[in-house]
């Protein structure tokens, strides 16, 4: 192999910067791709910038993902309304947008070749590599996963080759895997993987205790069809309203939690999450969907979610499958228009007030305060709807 091509989707964390120089001395030209998927700062997305021409990359491009994540991922997991096993916010779901710019930037450069730093022990192989060859055919290459077999301590062996070719590791990337972006921000690593109490840095976004504000905050979204388009009266794009909740609902100490989970690969995983801005849009969201949906609307929802989310988890975010799913989701959304106020005082977010023509109550009764039907109506849907409880109980009772 000489002086071939191939896109290194790149974040200028340990891992993607210790494939810059694994590749280069395998004879590969590395050009590298940053999807900006939010999270970063403008310094952060500086010093990527830099690491990468540090590191003696053939090309750097940075992607503007923020659009991309909105429609392609927050939009319908909103819709959705479940974590994966109940909990877990999917917010490594990036990864998908990620591929996608590599895959666009290697199209411009003519190759078909793709590198990533996922390592082989995690689920986020699974998601590159399934996304990349639901897309054609290309040669990928994991150098992380090379790297596993001979070293079984992979970070301190990718920490050393980067110092020994005279490349610094900052310190936290010593410590902890992190990952952020537009949706929310992960930790694993250290005493997390080994299930102990999160030391005092495994903290990103979300303020400790004694740092939140002493007044409570309220916060008003608008949705029209299942989506968010504005927040307090003011209307913006997607992205950028998601970005603002984060800093909103981060300074509450919203979102934040600790995740145990069972891995595509079969793994236990476990991390430490921030949410603050998607905790918050879930919590509105299904305030508003609880009020206008209809009783089955609602009991069925959640299986079709479930699904859902467990293929987006597992890496099969082009299966048909999910294109499926996502139809009736989008149709479920047709009436879920309308106004929901939020209330924090630290630590959770409640739906206050919810606002809505579409909402299915009845002008003639309000539940144990008033009805429009009399004792014998009551009494009759009583002995229907429990005629099977009630006849078990007739002809097997006496035999107890």
């Amino acid at each position: 192999m000489s002086n071939q091509d191939i896109v290194l989707a790149f974040s200028g964390g340990l891992d993607t910067s210790f494939c810059v120089p694994y590749l280069k001395e395998a004879g590969w030209n590395v050009h590298t791709v940053f999807a900006d998927t939010g999270g970063v700062d403008a310094d952060e997305r500086a010093f990527i910038e830099q690491r990468a021409a540090e590191l003696g990359v053939a090309s750097h491009v940075t992607i503007d993902g923020g659009p991309a994540i909105w429609d392609g991922f927050v939009k319908p997991f909103v819709w959705a309304g479940e974590g994966y096993q109940a909990q877990y916010p999917l917010l490594v779901s990036d990864r998908y947008l990620i591929v996608d710019a590599a895959l666009a930037r290697a199209r411009d450069l003519g190759t078909r070749a793709i590198a990533h730093g996922c390592t082989g022990m995690g689920n986020d192989q699974v998601r590159f590599d399934l996304a990349v060859k639901s897309s054609g055919d290309y040669k990928i290459v994991a150098p992380i996963r090379e790297i596993q077999k001979e070293h079984t301590q992979t970070r301190a062996y990718e920490q050393a080759y980067l110092e020994a070719r005279g490349f610094g590791v900052r310190g936290k990337q010593k410590q902890y895997t992190i990952n952020e972006n537009l949706l929310g921000l992960t930790m694993s690593g250290a005493e997390i993987d080994s299930w102990d109490a999160p030391g005092d840095g495994a903290r990103g976004w979300c303020a400790r205790r004694e740092q939140w504000p002493a007044e409570a905050m309220q916060a008003t979204l608008r949705f029209v069809g299942g989506e968010a388009v504005a927040l307090d009266g003011i209307e913006m794009a997607g992205d950028k309203l998601l970005a603002r909740l984060n800093i909103m609902f981060a300074q509450y100490g919203v979102g934040r939690g600790m995740y145990t989970g069972d891995t595509t690969i079969g793994l236990k995983g476990r991390i430490v999450f921030e949410a603050p801005g998607l905790t918050a849009l879930l919590v509105a969201h299904r305030a508003l969907e609880e009020a206008v949906l209809t009783k089955q609307q609602n009991r069925f929802k959640p299986d079709v979610a479930r699904r859902w989310v467990e293929l987006v988890y597992e890496g099969f975010f082009h299966d048909p499958l999910k294109t499926d799913l996502e139809a009736f989701l989008a149709s479920s959304q047709r009436m879920v228009n309308g106004e929901v106020t939020l209330r924090t005082n630290g630590g959770r977010v409640d739906a206050v007030a919810v606002r809505s023509p579409h909402i299915l109550n009845s002008h003639g009764a309000t539940y144990a305060q008033s009805a429009d039907w009399g004792v014998e109506e009551a009494e009759g849907f009583i002995k229907l709807f429990g005629m099977s409880s009630t006849l078990w109980a007739q002809v097997n009772g006496s035999n107890e």
